[in-house]
């Protein structure tokens, strides 16, 4: 874990941008957060404040549309304010970050993976990504809850050159593609015109699945977080004056090491394979096995009075398995280097 001067940092900076422009916004979600399951409905743990919310700050309580200039603004605070309480940027081992980054998601997207995001809404650092044909500085990620429908979304912002933009998934047993499509239908359902994307869907699938592998290893590989010493999580509420609770900000980011030492396992195996030193072991040398889906079954082998169940009775499930080291030493005794921020 490294610690990083928000002067030089792009989240921070937004994070101040958005500040200036809605200047009260800090304190109406505080004060929603409190009436949260009392005056207002509630919403799962794992959303920290719902768009609905941030829509209410945005337009001041107007019963009139936003106009689209200030559409975006409600995805930008919703995800700036979630990101603010904890400011946790995650930056991947180079190594690491291109094998999770090609890694495809086959199948229907592992929903159940993204509901343990380490933080209420995290940045993922995308060196040699790009949006819209600008560079990808980086993409805040967390969970929406719609109140108007119970419906969950996987929302992404990205951080490219000159602009903030929502990457938006809603989460179902569906694959990406159709993710995607539903998003565009609903969109439609509120008067934004409509797209024929049959030309663009692959480009758009390709950065999705892309970032999307990125936020699943995240969720799934915690031990590859930091240093052993400190992980990330959801900040403990203080009491305030009157009874209530509040969360207070840390005054700095703080950045998360992933995956230092799986990369540092996969370097030294490479060396030695085009040193040709070293024997193969079992006959194959150490790699990367590319992040797949694996079946298991589960549920109990045998019955209360031991008899035993048969295969087609017991549950078949699809889990996410992240990239797995084959035939490296083993990961947990190599050193974490932390690489320090200038």
């Amino acid at each position: 874990m490294t610690k990083l001067d928000s002067n030089a940092c792009r989240p921070r900076n937004a994070l101040v941008a958005i500040a200036r422009e809605y200047p009260d916004a800090w304190k109406q979600i505080d004060e929603f957060r409190a009436d949260r399951g009392k005056g207002l409905p509630t919403w799962p743990d794992w959303c920290f404040f719902p768009l609905a919310g941030t829509y209410a700050i945005v337009s001041k309580g107007s019963m009139i549309p936003l106009g689209l200039d200030k559409v975006g603004d409600v995805s930008r605070l919703g995800a700036l304010g979630a990101w603010r309480v904890t400011q946790g940027i995650y930056r991947f081992d180079p190594t690491v970050f291109d094998a999770v980054k090609d890694t495809p998601v086959e199948r229907d997207i592992p929903c159940d993976v993204l509901y343990h995001l380490p933080e209420w809404c995290i940045y993922i650092e995308t060196p040699g990504l790009a949006w819209g044909g600008d560079q990808l500085h980086g993409v805040w990620v967390h969970l929406e809850y719609d109140m108007n429908d119970g419906r969950h979304e996987l929302r992404m912002l990205t951080d490219a050159d000159d602009y903030l933009s929502p990457i938006i998934l809603h989460l179902g047993q569906w694959p990406l593609k159709e993710a995607i499509e539903r998003v565009f239908a609903e969109s439609q359902r509120h008067g934004l015109p409509k797209f024929d994307m049959s030309d663009d869907m692959p480009q758009l699938v390709a950065i999705h699945e892309q970032l999307l592998s990125l936020v699943l290893y995240v969720c799934s590989q915690a031990s590859e977080i930091g240093d052993r010493l400190r992980t990330p999580s959801h900040p403990a509420p203080t009491r305030v004056k009157g009874g209530g609770w509040r969360l207070f900000p840390p005054n700095r980011v703080t950045t998360w090491d992933v995956g230092v030492r799986l990369g540092a396992a996969l370097r030294k195996a490479n060396q030695v394979a085009s040193s040709g030193h070293g024997e193969p072991r079992n006959g194959l040398r150490g790699h990367i096995r590319r992040a797949h889906w694996h079946g298991f079954l589960s549920g109990p082998l045998k019955r209360e009075d031991g008899s035993e169940i048969a295969t087609r009775d017991r549950k078949f499930e699809l889990r996410w398995l992240p990239p797995i080291a084959v035939n490296l030493d083993d990961v947990a005794d190599l050193p974490a280097t932390i690489r320090a921020v200038k």
